[in-house]
């Protein structure tokens, strides 16, 4: 069952005896004055929703400690520390100085009960409203969209281990996989098999063990009942199987494929995590964390989380969502894609989004914008001036018009012609090419986008820039409550209090 804070102070209060040490304006007082206007009971009442039993740890005081653990970056354990021995944490949680607080494991078993519920953000939720009704965002009419690279908490696996890892996991978990023979390793043996690494043929021989004895506990169990944690290991087995492979020169045989797969899992732990390229030669693993930004107040009004490969113009465009038409979006030329400005056009806001750069097939050469499209006759007029229509699938082939050209050496190197692939949205994309020459919007840029890495960096202090957790929709609840503290101190330090109603005293 539920349990709550009891409203009579005890003997060794410490906010009765110990409020007036804590700063003031500091998210330890607001917590002391405000945590059960702020987290009410009720806001937590389905995740117990019997009435039996030993009474939980109230929810304000459990809330408290999480805004403060995700604030200051720390773990469970050290958490629970802090509320056992931290004066300004008693305060802010209620509790008595010699209360000895609760076990680190509360934490984890309220986490999970959350993620588990209907709303698992509440904590963001909450304080995204108390933002609403302060008011400070009204009239704020700019939005900056950014994201950033947060590292994994695995460790990158190599292909042997993956395979390995995963084979093992199914013996464990599928019967039907354990009464497999197999013979490409002692899958019971922890550790990396004993093999010539330095030699092709050893390892080849090893990769194609490895891959068959996967297949042949796929084959066995494709006709298998299997509940929803076996079927997913199932699938983990199908994926790491193929995706680094490729058949041998003999039949029967694999070896290690000379491509990267596209979306490849780089660890049978944490099977969500994903490379990303912050260039051609840096990467980084892990998870990308995507916000929108009010570039005045620093707030930020929406955040989400995923996989490092996924692009950042769709998600940025969800972020504003839920906002009333009307706003300037600033972001770089991440966001600059066709499909993210046709949905912003479409939710009725202005873009001060830097444009994608235009790469010519020869360099120095021509670019999209050397040829003239004329879109209601569909035709592209290249800077010859020749014309050619413009296929059902977006393509113009200048073909044989090429040869003999005096401009071809700057236009194209192909053996067949140039040949121009228009896009969906192609206006749009030379609407914002030229606003960005006109400089429509450049100091409007220049001077709010950078806002956005501000917020950034308080996202990603105290040991933030590294997840502790597996999976996404863990780390999205872990970077939410962080979202959330941090606005919560904003707040604070622009004088938020309540009498009737949440207002700013600043």
């Amino acid at each position: 069952m539920q349990g709550s804070s009891d409203p009579d102070r005890r003997l060794l209060d410490a906010a009765a005896l110990c409020r007036q040490l804590l700063p003031a304006g500091s998210v330890e007082a607001f917590l002391a004055d405000h945590r059960q206007r702020l987290f009410p009971d009720e806001l937590f009442a389905d995740l117990f929703p019997s009435g039996r039993g030993r009474p939980s740890i109230p929810a304000d005081v459990v809330a408290t400690v999480m805004v403060l653990q995700a604030l200051e970056g720390l773990s469970d354990r050290d958490a629970a520390r802090a509320l056992t021995d931290r004066i300004s944490w008693k305060v802010a949680a209620g509790l008595a100085l010699d209360d000895a607080g609760f076990d680190y494991s509360v934490l984890t078993y309220w986490r999970s009960r959350l993620r588990r519920s209907g709303r698992p953000e509440r904590i963001f939720e909450v304080v995204r409203e108390v933002v609403s009704a302060t008011g400070v965002l009204a009239g704020r009419t700019r939005r900056a969209l950014d994201s950033t690279l947060l590292d994994d908490a695995v460790a990158t696996q190599d292909t042997v281990t993956q395979l390995i890892s995963v084979i093992r996991r199914a013996r464990r978990e599928i019967p039907a996989a354990a009464a497999v023979p197999v013979t490409a390793h002692d899958y019971d043996r922890a550790g990396k098999p004993t093999v010539a690494w330095d030699d092709p043929v050893a390892k080849q021989a090893l990769i194609s063990g490895l891959v068959n004895d996967a297949l042949a506990i796929l084959a066995a169990v494709g006709g298998a009942d299997l509940d929803a944690s076996q079927q997913a290991t199932v699938g983990l087995l199908a994926l790491v199987a193929g995706q680094d492979v490729e058949p041998g020169e003999s039949e029967g045989t694999w070896r290690i494929a000379e491509r990267v797969a596209p979306d490849r899992v780089i660890s049978t732990v944490d099977p969500e995590s994903r490379h990303m390229h912050k260039s051609r030669s840096v990467y980084r693993d892990g998870y990308k964390a995507h916000v929108a930004v009010e570039p005045t107040t620093g707030l930020i009004t929406n955040a989400d989380l995923t996989p490092a490969n996924v692009g950042d113009g769709p998600v940025g465009a969800g972020l504003l969502a839920g906002e009333a038409p009307g706003l300037q979006v600033l972001a770089d030329s991440a966001y600059g894609s066709g499909p993210t400005r046709t949905a912003l056009t479409a939710a009725g806001h202005t873009q001060a989004i830097k444009p994608l750069p235009l790469r010519p097939a020869v360099p120095g050469g021509f670019t999209r914008d050397n040829f003239t499209i004329d879109h209601t006759a569909r035709t592209v007029t290249c800077p010859a001036g020749h014309s050619v229509p413009i296929a059902p699938k977006g393509g113009a082939s200048f073909g044989r018009r090429c040869d003999g050209c005096p401009l071809r050496s700057s236009c194209t190197t192909a053996r067949h012609g140039m040949t121009l692939q228009v896009s969906d949205h192609d206006a749009q994309l030379v609407a914002a090419r030229r606003a960005w020459r006109d400089g429509t919007f450049i100091d409007d840029y220049r001077q709010w986008r950078p806002m956005v890495e501000r917020s950034l960096a308080w996202t990603v202090a105290d040991g933030w820039r590294r997840l502790r957790y597996h999976g996404v929709a863990r780390n999205r609840q872990a970077l939410l409550t962080r979202i959330a503290a941090i606005n919560l101190r904003r707040l604070v330090n622009l004088g938020l209090t309540h009498t009737d109603r949440w207002a700013l005293n600043a």
